[in-house]
């Protein structure tokens, strides 16, 4: 069973690669650059859109694709053609060749939470909640559920695409992300340093730690299929937290005080990503996803995963 996948050395992408080499499956990890995808996968190192390297990574075959590459959302509204030619044509293109590569190959996509886009409606979000993307990422991300959803059903392909919520605690640095205020807080606290937060203390969001987001992607691709819903698409499950709660949450777990944290809102950040109301997740419930448990345990999940680099 050879398990191709795409964006294997980014955050999400080398706890995936690590447990499934630490289950003895037969790993191609495809990243633009080989440094940070774990050893004992084959590295594929190049651009997800060349000919060249697709075909490298697809020569031994392929029994599932996970696809974690994208451009995110701050880089994809600066550069929608970038956007396009990686979130839009790679992946069809990926699709093709996994299908080529192999007899009805899983797909697991890793969607977004943006394809709801934003303002999010105040009643909540569940499963009959209708897709409204503004930005360029959430369109693209929305785009390719549906071509998924259609070449599962055309019998192509085993077709699984699973909205991510907010991933913490991301590797400190850029990342092209405009949430990514979420894990700077846990590397400040960690730190002992002050941290300024772009929206107010009382902004809700929906979170899930990269240890706990790795597992479901596992679990999508050992899962019965028959389990999702028909329109192949889940939202998973994630904790809803208000950032003041998270901030004295971490700086505990941190031995800090968390009057480190200063609030200054940023009205356009807040309502983009402070306003997440009730989540219900009934669907991916069914199908066997889960969420950390409790804000206790998405913030020590999370800081287990700086601890490890």
């Amino acid at each position: 069973m050879t398990i191709i996948v795409t964006g294997a050395g980014g955050f999400v992408g080398r706890q995936l690669v690590q447990r499934l080499l630490d289950a003895g499956e037969s790993v191609v990890g495809m990243d633009s650059v080989a440094g940070g995808i774990p050893a004992g996968a084959r590295a594929v190192a190049g651009d997800i859109a060349s000919p060249s390297v697709r075909a490298e990574a697809f020569a031994d075959g392929c029994s599932a694709l996970v696809h974690l590459a994208t451009v995110p959302g701050g880089a994809a509204e600066a550069d929608p053609a970038a956007s396009r030619r990686i979130n839009i044509d790679a992946m069809y293109d990926l699709l093709d060749a996994a299908k080529a590569a192999g007899r009805r190959p899983r797909i697991v996509y890793a969607s977004s939470i943006a394809v709801f886009g934003d303002p999010l409606p105040a009643g909540g979000v569940d499963d009959d909640t209708p897709l409204a993307p503004r930005m360029i990422y959430g369109g693209h991300k929305a785009m390719m559920e549906i071509a998924v959803a259609m070449l599962h059903h055309r019998g192509e392909i085993e077709g699984i695409s699973v909205r991510l919520p907010g991933i913490l605690a991301r590797p400190k640095g850029p990342s092209g992300m405009k949430s990514a205020f979420m894990s700077d807080l846990f590397h400040a606290l960690r730190a002992g340093e002050p941290f300024v937060c772009p929206v107010s203390e009382g902004a809700t969001i929906w979170a899930q730690s990269v240890a706990r987001c790795a597992d479901n992607l596992v679990h999508a691709l050992t899962m019965d299929p028959a389990l999702m819903p028909v329109t192949r698409v889940v939202t998973l499950p994630a904790q809803r937290i208000a950032m003041g709660d998270l901030a004295a949450e971490v700086a505990r777990q941190c031995g800090v005080s968390p009057d480190l944290v200063r609030y200054r809102p940023d009205p356009a950040l807040e309502a983009a990503f402070g306003a997440h109301p009730s989540l219900a997740t009934p669907a991916a419930d069914h199908a066997g996803f889960a969420h950390d448990g409790d804000p206790a345990k998405l913030v020590a999940n999370a800081l287990s995963a700086i601890a490890a680099g």
